[in-house]
Parts: C-alpha cells; sequence; structure tokens
C-alpha cells in the first residue's frame, strides 16, 4: 500500500454558490478563476482559503458547489452550455475523463506532480490534481462495540458480521439504538449504493489496482458468482438498516442516525468528518473492512477518487494552476486541507496529521501494507452506477423485486453494456 499511495461525492440537498468578491473587483490584473466542485463538505472552508489567497496573492478565485443529491455532472453540464464556464472543474476518474477530455488541459512542469503518485494520468498526460485521498470502510462506534461485547477486528467476513448484526440487534434496547446499521438506498442517495457499495463487487478482495472484474464489466460481462457473494452483502445492509432511513433518508439524516448514536455503524467514509465535527460529534470510532464478497477481507476502500482539472478553454489558465500549485506546495494550503478541510492530502511534503476521527483511522490503515481496495466506481461507463443500477438498489430494498431478481436484473444490466 505504502508503494501504491505515496503518503495516501459530496453530498446535500443544495447547490451552494460562494463568490469571493475583492477590492479590485476581478483581482490582480482583471484576472478572475472560477472553481466548480463537487464536495459541499468543503465548500465553506475552500471558500475561505481562496479569499486568504486572493488577499496575498491579490488574484480573485470564486468557488462554487454542487454536489452530493444535487446532480454535480448535470450542473456542470450546464455551467459549460451557458457563458459561466469554470477554469477548475472536477473529474472523478476515467469515466469523468471520458466525458470531458475533450475540455482538459493537461499539466506541464507543476511542482505538485512530483510530490504524489495519485494524479490522474491518461494517454501519457497528467491530467487531474488529486483533491485529497479519500478511504470508507464499515465506519462503527467502538464504545457501543465494546458494550455489545463486539472486537472490530474480528470483523472481516460477512459471517463474522452475520453474527454482530444479529448480536446487537438482540442488544437494541440496551444500546438504545433503532437499528444496527445506517444505511441509505433512497432516491437521494444513489451515488452510496450504485457507486459506493457496488465498488465492493468491482474490487473486494482484490489487489490494489487490480481491475480484472471492472474490465469485465465494461465489456458487458458479469461474474455471476461473485454478484451472488455481492448481493449476500447488500441483503445483510439492508435487514439491519432502519427501513425510513433505508428508503427515504437523506445524506443529513443517514449520517445523523449514527451521529446520534441511533445505530452503531454507517455506510460511510472519511468525508463525514467535517459534518461530525461540525455538529459535535466526539465519540470514539474506526473504520472495518467491509465483507462485500466471500472470503476474509483486511482492508477499506482507499484512493484519491476526485480530480481537480483544468479547462482548457479558460483565459486564466496560469492563474489557475498557480493557485492548485500553491495548495499542494505552501503550509498556508496544507493548513487548509488538513486542519480546516479534515482531508488527508496526497502529497508526500504534507506532514500534518488529520486530527479528525474518521481521518485519522484512515491514515493508520494507509500505513498498513496491503490494506487498501481499488477506488473502481469512477471508471464505470457515464452513468452507470447512480443512473442504471442505483434505481435497483431502490427495488430490492422496497421488496419490490427480492435478491434472485436484484442478482439478475444487475446482470442484465452489466450485460447490456455490449
Amino acid at each position: 500500500m505504502k508503494k501504491v499511495i505515496s503518503l495516501a461525492l459530496a453530498v446535500s440537498l443544495l447547490i451552494t454558490t460562494v463568490v469571493l468578491t475583492g477590492c479590485g473587483g476581478a483581482g490582480k490584473g482583471g484576472k478572475s478563476v472560477v472553481i466548480y466542485q463537487n464536495k459541499v463538505e468543503i465548500g465553506e472552508q475552500l471558500a475561505a482559503f481562496a479569499k486568504a489567497y486572493e488577499e496575498e496573492t491579490g488574484v480573485q478565485v470564486t468557488v462554487k458547489t454542487s454536489g452530493g443529491d444535487s446532480p454535480y455532472a448535470e450542473n456542470l453540464k450546464a455551467e459549460f452550455q451557458s457563458d459561466r464556464q469554470p477554469d477548475i472543474f472536477v473529474i472523478e476518474g476515467m469515466g469523468g475523463y471520458n466525458t470531458w477530455k475533450s475540455k482538459l488541459a493537461p499539466y506541464g512542469d507543476d511542482e505538485w506532480i512530483n510530490l504524489t503518485s495519485l494524479g490522474f494520468k491518461a494517454d501519457g498526460k497528467v491530467y487531474g490534481f488529486p483533491v485529497a485521498v479519500e478511504a470508507w470502510g464499515m465506519a462503527y462506534n467502538k464504545k457501543m462495540l465494546e458494550k455489545a461485547g463486539i472486537d472490530p477486528s474480528t470483523l472481516t467476513s460477512q459471517a463474522a458480521y452475520k453474527a454482530a448484526f444479529e448480536k446487537i440487534d438482540s442488544m437494541k434496547d440496551d444500546l438504545g439504538i433503532d437499528s444496527v446499521v445506517a444505511m441509505a438506498a433512497g432516491p437521494d442517495m444513489r451515488w452510496v449504493t450504485g457507486l459506493h457499495n457496488f465498488n465492493g463487487y468491482l474490487s473486494a478482495g482484490l489487489p490494489y489496482g487490480d481491475t480484472t472484474v471492472l474490465d469485465k464489466l465494461n465489456n458487458g460481462e458479469a461474474d455471476m458468482d461473485r454478484l451472488t457473494q455481492y448481493a449476500d452483502w447488500v441483503e445483510l445492509l439492508f435487514k439491519y438498516a432502519d427501513k425510513k432511513v433505508l428508503l427515504t433518508g437523506n445524506y443529513d439524516s443517514q449520517v445523523g442516525q449514527f451521529a446520534t448514536q441511533k445505530a452503531v455503524f454507517v455506510h460511510q467514509g472519511n468525508w463525514i468528518d467535517p459534518w461530525l465535527m461540525e455538529h459535535g460529534v466526539d465519540f470514539e470510532m474506526g473504520f472495518a473492512p467491509h465483507a462485500s464478497v466471500h472470503g476474509e477481507h483486511n482492508a477499506i476502500f482507499i484512493g484519491a477518487p476526485s480530480y481537480y482539472v483544468i479547462n482548457n478553454e479558460s483565459k486564466n489558465q496560469e492563474e489557475a494552476r498557480a493557485f492548485l500549485n500553491y495548495m499542494a506546495t505552501n503550509p498556508k494550503g496544507h493548513e487548509y486541507m488538513v486542519k480546516e478541510a479534515k482531508m488527508i492530502p496526497a502529497f508526500t511534503n504534507v506532514k500534518l496529521i488529520p486530527e479528525a476521527p474518521l481521518s485519522a483511522d484512515v491514515s493508520s490503515w494507509v500505513a498498513k501494507e496491503n490494506a487498501a481496495y481499488t477506488w473502481l466506481q469512477n471508471d464505470m461507463p457515464d452513468g452507470f452506477g447512480m443512473g442504471t443500477i442505483a434505481p435497483l438498489y431502490e427495488s430490492y430494498a422496497k421488496g419490490d423485486i427480492d435478491k434472485a431478481e436484484f442478482i439478475k436484473q444487475l446482470a442484465t444490466k452489466i450485460d447490456d453494456i455490449k
């Protein structure tokens, strides 16, 4: 893992736009860099950093945010169809690159490139600045597991989770919980099911960087044995979730159930740290692996899932690149990424240690050998995760289809890729 990662979506019902204005109107020399990004949870922090950058350099930076329940991809396309094209925007993996490659300018001799192994590359060129290292597993409440007599280090298989879930469910009154796991599969949370959860089918149990299952999917071929094992995991999560949160919950209600200690586990990643800290959540927590398929699992999903890219039609490309380089190389940029945005930077020169609980736990996973599974959900065909298969999870959660039909329809959707 240390060799792969050189250290190491987003979520609300609204579109937030923060426009920073300076004394010079458009900033130094009339230059104004516009960033269109998809992480609602860091929108205010990024805007504050951009304002400080403007005060130091005279270059105005405008931060626009659209993410989570509000469809970033669709809103970004609308920006490009208008006269509001951003100078910097975000793509997520090869799927995003294939959608936007005609609009992308490659980076050149930017200093940050030599400080990370996680820059997005295509056709021999670097196109993407890694926003952060992110990870997810089954986030858990440490004290609740202790009270239930469950050691989180034993949660490495579907059988172990099944036994733990059954035990916790039998102790709901003692623990004061509504459900074992905070899980959401409704229309507002399709990225949780169709992207993050489905990524378990794509990479769980495989060596880091192994794209065997993904390659089959992109050729329209389903691994039926693996798909069946994966459906067992989905069934387990749905069975022990609060039905209201599962069927109709949004980001706040799902994370909030965990935050208020009404669920022992939550299916989310370290990107929820800012939300937890903002709401004063301070109990001990950590990540256990997802047992997405059969067998033993001793890794969580770790990667740099999103990247800042440069609009090749921008008149402010030099200023845009300078801003990103400043973020990666200047101590103030490090302070923003780690202390303010609560992220894990992808750059080797950053020495700050995250204080946020889940990010700190991710850092411990990053330090282990072979403790990561790959993020591959963004390398599926554009729209396949959220648009094509996520509705199947909703149907399964509602009981409109059973597990056998869920497997059959997933396989059919994969076959349709041919």
